[in-house]
């Protein structure tokens, strides 16, 4: 068995993703990321026309991922209580496995980027939300689990709680992982949703 070599393009998002982890916070430039991925700024530029599309190329992977993993939770899972845990539950492993887009997702590492940029990044959470609300929804649809509110402040609190977690983590420097203790902690989450 062969392992094939990344292409140049995907050694560059990684190289990106790295830097982000091991140095938060610190301002990514074209220059340092060429000289990462050991290629002069004119190969970037080759596979991304801006450091711009580098970022969306990183979003877009976070939202193929945690979504697609989100479709087989909904599919397999009929119990609306159990599915919303699995769904959150997911998105906090992915954060642990992917520290450096955390920093994306989050608009870390994208400030003094184009403000449109982060408002894409924002769009990560926002399809997260609607997607916990609409969960809450069927749920007391189908179920007939009524939130303590509303779906909409449900969903609002379960997305709290999934954001908290997140930025702790980047703000411990990645030690405090946003799973741990999960049992416990969603279901005191749980309780606050539905009483």
């Amino acid at each position: 068995m062969t392992d094939q070599k990344p292409s140049r393009r995907e050694a560059i998002l990684h190289a990106l993703v790295e830097l982000l982890e091991t140095d938060p916070g610190a301002r990514i430039t074209t220059a340092g990321l060429a000289k990462s991925v050991g290629v002069t700024e004119a190969a970037l530029y080759r596979h991304f026309p801006s450091k711009r599309k580098m970022f969306e190329a990183l979003i877009e992977f976070a939202e193929d991922a945690v979504f697609s993993r989100c479709q087989v939770i909904l599919q397999e899972q009929e119990d609306v209580r159990v599915r919303l845990q699995q769904l959150v539950h997911l998105v906090l492993v992915f954060a642990e496995r992917n520290p450096g887009l955390c920093c994306v997702l989050t608009g870390d590492a994208l400030m003094g980027e184009n403000d449109a940029l982060r408002k894409r990044a924002s769009q990560f959470f926002e399809r997260l939300e609607t997607q916990v609300r609409q969960t809450l929804k069927e749920g007391e649809i189908r179920q007939g689990l009524r939130p303590r509110t509303s779906a909409a402040r449900g969903a609002d609190y379960v997305l709290v709680f999934v954001e908290g977690r997140i930025q702790r983590f980047i703000r411990s420097s990645f030690s405090r992982l946003p799973s741990t203790d999960f049992d416990e902690c969603w279901g005191l989450v749980a309780e606050g949703v539905w009483g």
